[in-house]
């Protein structure tokens, strides 16, 4: 299949032949079929077959052609291929036929298009290629290649046309050419740009060299030099120098590259005078260029000196510092005139840039070299502060270290002024405390090479000038010469007066004195002030811990008289509580013999006797803790270590709540693994560990409720623990469940009361045995879990 737009002579001159043969074939069968009717039937019906295969084969050419072949008779189309139905645009070949071939030609091609079908029916040869314009069904327009020859066409003359949709070539074609056009457009451009380049790049090259000549030296001779030298074998010029205006009436040539056949300007001098109606234009960063010195406007004495020199043309561009008129850099020509470019004007001022660059750097390392002399002295004397500096951070480091590892006052303060005298060499240093009333202060402190004023106390009123401001929380350095005494060696001194502060108030002040001619300088000042800082600090956490060590020790002694008073009480009412309670017995059985006490609980007597039997039990109970709580912070109760089995021991300790949790629907359960050591303790104290932890369980837990002994152990250690559930204690309320006398609120649902005690002497107990107890609550559940060692330490003692 041939590509789109391959021309249309070579693609389908096979269509055409193929055609032409075909039709041939046709007429002479017809032919030979109506003048030999005579022949024999065979012939003709061999004949007559290879009319139909001639024919479709013609049929299936066409059809299957991918150009677009149509027949017109009378000028009307009366056959399309499929092909050339899409190519009007048409669904079907019932859109074209019968209509006229002329409308789908454009109007400046129907002329032409009917004088070829014409001259096509007169001379029956095929028409040669032509291109054209077509209309489709919707109105647009497409290019086309169309060639046509004649045929018969059922029985009457017709011509074959096929058309191919050039379009797309065209616009390519079209495409090409443009883009030929621009290809030479680029060319001449590339060639005008690489000229460019190479004149940029030139520029480029000297500016890079005037650059690097002034990166490398501060010598603003060399730079100047170096300059006009590249300049002039850059611009092929005569003569290249700087002019430097020096603020007078005349300027000189300062620096100069010129060709041997012309006079030097070098060092000579022109008057300023001349060049006053260009000051301006130069003050502005504006170009001076002249092509021909006899046509251009200068004054006669420029004139003059530019003949003398025999200059010709010449371009002058300012150097600029900030805003001050520098200088000129000049480009000469001497042998002829010369129409300066553009790219030689910017050139050069690019590089009158760059000198002025290498003017600044050149003053500027005038004037530093200038100023190092006085950095050298301030960079010494700025060591020495930071020398001293450092000095006074160290001494402060070694001060505050060592007056805060002690909360001795008197230490604190001995320490401040031995430090401070010796660390800035001073005559004395001392230290006052004030009175409360901030009336008076004491010299509590000294450290001095004169007499000792230490104990001396100083009227706050006889120097209010000095104290309202150290009051006030101000240092101030002064000196003493209305002869008012304060200290006996303020006389001819310079003294430095610091409060000691905080931000409580006012404790002291920290004095300072050394001779009247040194003043302190600001390091030493701050070095005073933090040690005061440090010292006021200090001072109040030694006040506050000797008035903590002070409150101990009456809270020691408050705790010790309450003990032995409890200890006291519950001795002397152990006696009296035994008594009341025999009597009760004894008058219970009296009258129970006598018949007068019935055991029916509706009965009045026996509640009270019932009464009086719990609340006597229940004042013994309390006793007997205070007692034995006393005993255990006496630490003076022996221990008797027994081997326990822990799966006989804990269900016999059980037992006996197993009645009291049927009576109150509660679940007692003992859940042990099969394996547990043998535990080494205390029997009586284990045991009343664990009742005390089971009636406290069946006291707070609810009905439908379950508590559970559980037992755990390793080589090391043994875990025991109640839990009870259908109660949850607050986190706040764990925190005081061992404090003695404390009892939760609202806890207790049987209503049983108690002394707030058990849970305190369980955990004394506990500790008593070398264990710990813990009590956690989560999830509606209360666990109280004793940790006892296997083996105490207490153990290999008795043993």
């Amino acid at each position: 299949m041939q590509g789109p737009n391959q021309p249309l002579n070579q693609s389908c001159c096979c269509y055409i032949h193929c055609c032409r043969n075909d039709s041939r074939d046709q007429a002479n069968l017809q032919a030979v079929a109506g003048t030999k009717q005579a022949q024999p039937e065979g012939d003709r019906t061999h004949i007559e077959t290879a009319l139909r295969e001639s024919e479709e084969r013609y049929r299936q050419l066409v059809e299957l052609c991918p150009d677009a072949i149509f027949i017109q008779r009378g000028g009307k189309f009366v056959f399309l291929n499929p092909a050339a139905v899409q190519f009007y645009g048409g669904t079907c070949a019932e859109d074209l036929i019968g209509t006229f071939v002329l409308e789908r030609v454009h109007p400046d091609y129907q002329a032409l298009v009917r004088a070829r079908m014409q001259q096509l029916q007169q001379s029956e040869i095929p028409a040669p290629l032509m291109e054209q314009k077509l209309c489709r069904l919707d109105g647009t327009v497409v290019d086309a290649e169309v060639t046509a020859i004649p045929l018969t066409y059922q029985g009457e003359p017709a011509t074959q046309v096929v058309l191919r949709d050039i379009t797309e070539r065209r616009r390519v074609e079209a495409a090409l050419r443009e883009s030929e056009a621009q290809l030479k457009l680029d060319i001449l451009e590339r060639q005008q740009t690489e000229e460019l380049l190479r004149q940029q790049s030139q520029r480029e090259r000297l500016i890079a060299s005037v650059t690097q000549q002034i990166r490398q030296s501060l010598h603003l001779d060399t730079i100047l030099s170096t300059t006009v030298e590249n300049i002039r074998h850059c611009l092929e010029s005569d003569r290249v120098t700087i002019y430097r205006l020096d603020g007078s009436s005349q300027g000189r040539f300062v620096a100069e590259s010129v060709n041997p056949e012309w006079p030097s300007l070098l060092r000579t001098t022109m008057r300023q005078a001349w060049l006053k109606h260009y000051l301006d234009q130069y003050q502005q960063g504006l170009v001076s260029v002249f092509v021909d010195v006899q046509q251009a406007e200068f004054s006669p004495g420029m004139k003059r000196f530019l003949q003398r020199y025999q200059v010709q043309a010449g371009l002058a561009v300012p150097i600029l510092q900030g805003q001050k008129l520098w200088g000129l850099l000049m480009v000469h020509q001497c042998r002829t005139s010369r129409d300066w470019q553009a790219h030689e004007i910017d050139l050069l001022q690019q590089l009158a840039a760059q000198v002025a660059i290498a003017i600044q750097q050149s003053e500027l390392f005038q004037q530093v070299q200038q100023l190092n002399a006085v950095l050298e002295d301030q960079v010494q004397e700025r060591t020495a502060q930071l020398a001293q500096a450092l000095n006074f951070e160290a001494r402060l480091k070694r001060i505050t270290d060592k007056v805060r590892d002690s909360l001795d006052e008197d230490h604190i303060l001995t320490t401040a002024v031995q430090e401070l005298a010796l660390g800035l060499e001073v005559r004395c240093c001392d230290t006052g405390i004030y009175n409360a009333a901030h009336t008076t202060s004491t010299i509590t402190h000294e450290y001095s090479d004169s007499l000792s004023a230490v104990g001396q106390t100083i009227e706050m009123t006889a120097r209010p000038d000095i104290y309202q401001r150290l009051l006030q929380g101000q240092h101030l350095q002064f000196c003493i010469c209305d002869g008012l005494l304060i200290r006996s060696i303020q006389n001819s001194s310079m003294i430095l007066a610091c409060p000691i502060v905080d931000d409580q108030g006012v404790l002291g002040d920290l004095w300072l004195f050394r001779p009247n001619t040194d003043t302190f300088n600001e390091l030493e000042i701050r070095l005073v002030q933090q040690v005061a800082n440090q010292c006021a600090i200090a001072i109040r956490q030694a006040r506050l811990y000797q008035a903590a060590q002070a409150q101990v020790a009456e809270l020691e002694k408050l705790n010790r008289l309450k003990d032995d008073f409890l200890s006291t009480v519950s001795h002397e009412l152990r006696t009296p509580m035994s008594s009341i309670k025999m009597a009760t017995q004894m008058l219970e059985m009296s009258w129970d013999k006598a018949g007068k006490l019935v055991s029916d609980p509706s009965d009045r007597t026996s509640r009270y006797f019932q009464v009086l039997n719990d609340e006597c039990d229940r004042e013994i109970k309390l006793i007997n803790d205070l007692l034995d709580l006393t005993r255990l912070d006496a630490e003076t109760e022996p221990l008797l270590f027994t081997a326990i089995n822990p799966h006989c021991w804990i269900p016999s300790v059980v037992e006996p709540f197993l009645e009291q949790a049927r009576q109150q629907e509660q679940q007692l359960q003992v859940q042990l693994p099969a394996e547990l050591p043998t535990l080494h303790t205390d029997l009586d104290i284990l045991e009343r560990i664990l009742t005390e932890l089971l009636s406290n369980a069946c006291k707070y837990t609810p009905r439908q409720a379950a508590i559970a002994v559980t037992a755990q152990a390793n080589s090391e250690f043994f875990w025991l623990s109640v839990q009870n559930s259908g109660v949850e204690i607050a986190v706040v309320e764990l925190e005081h469940v061992f404090d003695k006398f404390y009892r939760i609120p609202n806890h207790d649902p049987w209503k049983h009361g108690g002394t707030g005690l058990g849970l305190a002497l369980v955990k004394k107990l506990v500790e008593h045995l070398s264990g710990t107890i813990q009590a956690t609550s989560q999830a509606n559940q209360v666990s109280f879990t004793v940790q006892l060692p296997i083996a105490p330490p207490r153990l290999a003692e008795v043993l």
